[in-house]
């Protein structure tokens, strides 16, 4: 793997830049373009980004970044071909006129460097259509590519069928996690997927287009689905139970959004662009790219086999087992402490509190929230583990999840039932080390509700103080 520093290096002829190499499509794109012999350059912010990449050691690499013009021109100089694979998918800011922006310098730098053709791959949309900001952003790159001087090839795909499309993610939790849902009316809009194999045979090909051709192309798979249809034949290939959709015209693609990011490992804003896409019907309306660059020598993939051939590398979700078991076992512990407790016995009212202890009905109050927080904290901290393909800390933190529920139920009975305080006492310190331990673990995994565990921890050790001090109080 080389790093280029200085423009004035010569390069071999029929030489490539692929922007976003270390992203989804373009890491896919990078070894199909070097089977076909092309010399490859990619543009990265870190060298150190691509060593997860087999073909790492295979690639020229300029370290830059693509809002400098100067590493623009760096990185294009003596490239004849130039895929723009970049754009915004996390809504922050304005997203629009950074992508604008973006879009913009890159043509400046492609045209100043004498570059042959820009190939970009964008979103298909219907015509004329109320387009969402994300959707509509991506369709204005495409325009401003097209009007350089540097001819350009427009690709516009719906949903991308492949093991790493966010787009197929979306699709995969959904259906996995979700044996019924309520869904929006346009989940039965027609949608035109496409497998990943086929959007890279499309995209390799668009490098050697006649130069006069600069204009869009649509691409898609052999079929024609609603999304509705798509979740269902996901689960009759892998095996699942048809699933319950249930339409409702009131959920809005912002609150889909939401709902995806909490049912699937899809951000919100990540889910949001994707999500207001499916509001259009996205089908192809020509298919001149067949004719210029041919289809795949086995044809266009249909969508059953896309599912298939995607699953091979997907690693197992089993987050609706976790949600399954683990509130299973905690709505248990809870039962099962609850029957043991007995605060209108006469042993309890003979015990000496102290003046701190709280009523009686402040513990029930407590408690509920707490368990419904063990519940949700840990089944969103063992999908992110296995999402991110941590399986030891996920088995791990069942272990201890496990461990702290029999403490948490252990207390009850030693306490209320066998009533053997100073046992109590030692067994509610043990609960607190293992519910700091719980936190921590939770905390480690990472997202948004990391540190959700902490009241739970604050409370076994308050808890541990309370049964100490009446265990000293009641020798």
């Amino acid at each position: 793997m080389s790093t280029s520093t200085a423009t004035s290096t010569p390069f071999a002829p029929r030489t490539v830049l692929v922007t976003g190499a270390t992203g989804y499509i373009g890491g896919l794109l990078v070894p199909r373009l070097l089977d076909e012999g092309w010399t490859v350059r990619v543009l990265t912010r870190s060298a150190d980004k691509l060593g997860a990449h087999d073909w790492g050691d295979r690639v020229e690499v300029v370290e830059g970044d693509a809002t400098s013009g100067d590493d623009l021109r760096r990185a294009l100089s003596g490239t004849d071909v130039a895929y723009y694979l970049v754009h915004s998918m996390d809504g922050g800011g304005d997203l629009a006129r950074r992508d604008r922006e973006l879009a913009e310098g890159f043509a400046t730098a492609a045209t100043d460097e004498g570059v042959s053709r820009i190939v970009y791959l964008g979103g298909l949309h219907p015509e004329g259509a109320d387009l969402s900001v994300h959707l509509a952003s991506r369709v204005e790159v495409g325009q401003v590519l097209l009007d350089a001087p540097v001819p350009a090839a427009v690709l516009q795909a719906a949903v991308v069928l492949g093991d790493g499309s966010v787009s197929f993610d979306m699709l995969r939790y959904l259906t996995e996690r979700l044996p019924a849902m309520v869904a929006p009316q346009w989940l039965r809009n027609r949608i035109q997927p496409i497998a990943v194999d086929d959007a890279l045979h499309y995209l390799v090909g668009a490098a050697g287009l006649p130069a006069e051709v600069n204009r869009t192309f649509d691409i898609g798979g052999p079929e024609v689905l609603t999304y509705e249809e798509m979740i269902q034949r996901f689960a009759a290939v892998n095996g699942l139970h048809r699933r319950l959709i249930v339409g409702v015209p009131v959920l809005t693609p912002w609150l889909a959004s939401h709902w995806v990011g909490i049912i699937t490992p899809v951000a919100a804003d990540v889910a949001k662009p994707l999500v207001g896409s499916l509001v259009h019907e996205v089908v192809r309306r020509e298919q001149d790219l067949d004719e210029l660059v041919g289809l795949p020598a086995q044809g266009l993939i249909g969508f059953d086999d896309a599912v298939r051939r995607a699953m091979r590398t997907a690693r197992p979700d089993h987050v609706l087992r976790d949600v399954l078991t683990v509130t299973a076992a905690t709505i248990a512990s809870a039962a099962t402490g609850g029957v043991a407790t007995q605060p209108d016995s006469r042993w309890y009212r003979s015990l000496d509190l102290p003046s701190w202890q709280p009523p009686p009905l402040a513990f029930p109050l407590v408690w509920t929230p707490l368990y419904a927080d063990i519940a949700a904290s840990s089944v969103a901290t063992l999908a992110r583990l296995e999402a991110e393909g941590r399986s030891d800390e996920a088995a791990a933190y069942r272990r201890a999840l496990w461990v702290n529920l029999v403490l948490n139920t252990g207390w009850s009975v030693v306490f209320w039932r066998v009533r053997r305080t100073r046992l109590a006492a030692l067994e509610a310190g043990v609960l607190a080390v293992s519910s700091a331990d719980l936190a921590r673990r939770a905390a480690a995994a990472g997202g948004r509700g990391r540190w959700a565990l902490v009241p739970y921890a604050a409370w076994t050790a308050f808890a541990t103080a309370l049964s100490t001090a009446i265990a000293r109080r009641n020798r």
